[in-house]
């Protein structure tokens, strides 16, 4: 279980932390719920527990996870491994032993929705597409290859799949990449820069006036 962050207003700072200190890590004064300007608020995680999210593209390392207790098990340059949950959280990947259909060890993801909640048809169709899908001779195990034929062309061709059984055209990898999956990767990249500096220094201290102007910022 990854710890909260949260956030509160002392001294002109935004100061992120795990737990409301007694006293400001700035000037040392008490920190009594009359004397913060406003009231401390939560930063949402951008992680989410893969087994609860249903008709979803899915990303985490390979090996490890993202954020584990109070420190960093993902380094920013480990290899990343996707997958595709079904209607029940299982999630479906591919590596070098096939199709695999994983009930747990995808608790901390990132998630792309695919299907809007109002597609009943799509949804009600979506398990057994899946797992035709993934029965395809094209997904055994001899046949992958780490560099182009792997779990992201797994993914991208089942999404596709079911992209052009809506009679819309196929996405590229860049394509996907860049205006799904990326947005939510980046924001989970300062998150975690973030959750470190929490870890390792107990608190994160910026000037409010340059939270305000930094767009980059949580």
């Amino acid at each position: 279980m990854e710890n909260s962050v949260i956030k509160f207003h002392h001294c002109e700072k935004d100061i992120y932390c795990f737990f409301v200190p007694e006293q400001c890590p700035v000037c040392g004064e008490s920190l009594s719920s009359r004397r913060l300007q406003e009231a401390p608020v939560s930063i949402p995680s951008p992680f989410v527990n893969g087994q609860k999210i249903k008709c979803s593209f899915l990303v985490k390392p390979t090996k490890g996870t993202f954020l584990r207790c109070a420190f960093i098990e993902y380094d920013g340059r480990s290899d990343l491994h996707v997958g595709i949950t079904n209607t029940k959280g299982v999630v479906y990947n591919y590596n070098e032993t096939g199709v695999c259909r994983d009930e747990q060890g995808w608790a901390q993801s990132v998630s792309v929705p695919l299907v809007q909640p109002d597609m009943y048809s799509l949804i009600n169709q979506w398990d057994p597409y899946l797992e035709q899908f993934s029965l395809a001779e094209m997904w055994n195990p001899q046949r992958y290859n780490e560099t182009d034929h792997n779990c992201y062309t797994y993914a991208l061709t089942f999404i596709n799949c079911v992209l052009a059984t809506q009679g819309k055209r196929n996405l590229t990898k860049t394509e996907f990449t860049e205006k799904f999956v990326l947005p939510r990767t980046k924001k989970a990249s300062r998150y975690i820069t973030l959750y470190q500096e929490i870890s390792e220094n107990y608190f994160y201290i910026v000037d409010s006036s340059q939270q305000e102007d930094d767009n980059s910022s949580i």
